[in-house]
């Protein structure tokens, strides 16, 4: 019972109760900057760290720490440097498979919301501006028949299609762009005659909604930029549940501001929480705070997944969701209060 957690930012139950159960938990009171989360990561004062996408752990963190493992809050893990953590034997965890539904539920409603002008019309009532039925109020555009392009067909792009198929939708996709890869009818599987594949040019230009679920990877990173929103129908609509920096976001200001693309749902942002000079102001977008994920019931099994995970590696035992096994066993951790070196 002497492990020890270190929680950058307070979670939801169970996960701390979890923690609390297995060792010692500290629990920070504001969100650390770098060179705080840094040397409390050096210090040898904690086995595991549990992180938020908020915290950076790269490498020169990664090479003074004296920690176990780091559990991260979250399904994504493009936080860590995870190359590195493998190297140096640090294990490294995460929360995969449970916010599947609740981001689709998000991308559907980013795509219903920028279709029929929700943020304008919430606003026009709020200010006293509504004086009853008009012919041509706030005119949107219809959602069935358009056409959905997914960029990206893993879990959360699948869940999506789903709804946008009971909403009249046509899907196509392309699986993992900006390259290509054949997707046969038996890994389609519930989808196959229901949604068609197309190469990410194809996918850019036909689309009335581009929704992106792509991972942020050396090479989505803009992804979307001034070249693509210019390919892109001038009534097109760009959503993005995945990750900010996937678009490039003073290109998509711009083609917003000049009418390039029609619209734009979003739900992250390049360099959150900022936001690029002029976005906010723009009245054809949906602007969300990075809620993907955020129902009671998801946030509560992240939170227990995290804690599970971080129990594990406190223990020197494989976490039940590790991102970087197997580890390199021939580094060691001095984490142990007494100094003695702990193998990882």
């Amino acid at each position: 019972m002497d492990n020890r957690f270190l929680v950058t930012t307070a979670i939801p139950e169970p996960g701390l109760r979890l923690l609390g159960a297995a060792g010692h938990v500290t629990v920070l009171p504001d969100r650390p900057d770098h060179a705080t989360l840094s040397s409390l990561c050096a210090s040898g004062s904690y086995d595991v760290v549990l992180t938020q996408l908020s915290d950076t752990i790269d490498a020169p963190l990664l090479a003074a720490a004296r920690i176990r493992g780091v559990s991260n809050f979250a399904v994504g893990f493009d936080n860590i440097d995870v190359d590195t953590a493998t190297r140096l034997g640090i294990a490294v965890a995460n929360t995969p498979g449970v916010l599947t539904d609740a981001t689709a539920d998000i991308a559907l409603l980013l795509i219903l919301g920028t279709a029929r002008r929700v943020v304008e019309a919430d606003r026009l009532v709020r200010d006293g501006r509504f004086h009853g039925w008009e012919p041509e109020l706030l005119l949107g555009r219809d959602v069935s028949g358009s056409v959905l392009g997914l960029a990206g067909f893993g879990r959360i792009a699948r869940a999506t299609a789903r709804r946008a198929l009971g909403f009249g939708m046509q899907v196509v996709f392309s699986p993992r762009p900006p390259g290509d890869r054949v997707v046969g009818e038996e890994e389609l599987g519930e989808f196959a005659g229901r949604v068609r594949q197309v190469s990410w040019d194809d996918l850019v230009q036909r689309s009335d909604f581009l929704s992106l679920h792509v991972p942020l990877v050396e090479d989505t990173v803009h992804l979307v930029d001034a070249a693509v929103l210019a390919r892109m129908k001038p009534g097109a609509i760009l959503i993005n549940t995945a990750r900010g920096p996937i678009v490039d976001e003073p290109a998509l200001v711009d083609a917003l501001r000049n009418g390039v693309i029609a619209g734009a749902g979003l739900d992250v942002f390049e360099d959150e929480p900022r936001l690029s000079a002029g976005l906010a102001e723009l009245t054809n977008t949906v602007l969300l705070p990075h809620l993907g994920s955020a129902t009671v019931p998801v946030r509560a099994e992240m939170a227990r997944l995290s804690a599970l995970n971080a129990v594990a590696m406190a223990e020197g035992r494989t976490p039940p969701h590790p991102v970087n096994h197997p580890l390199n066993r021939s580094v060691v951790h001095p984490v142990d209060r007494s100094g003695k070196e702990v193998p990882a």
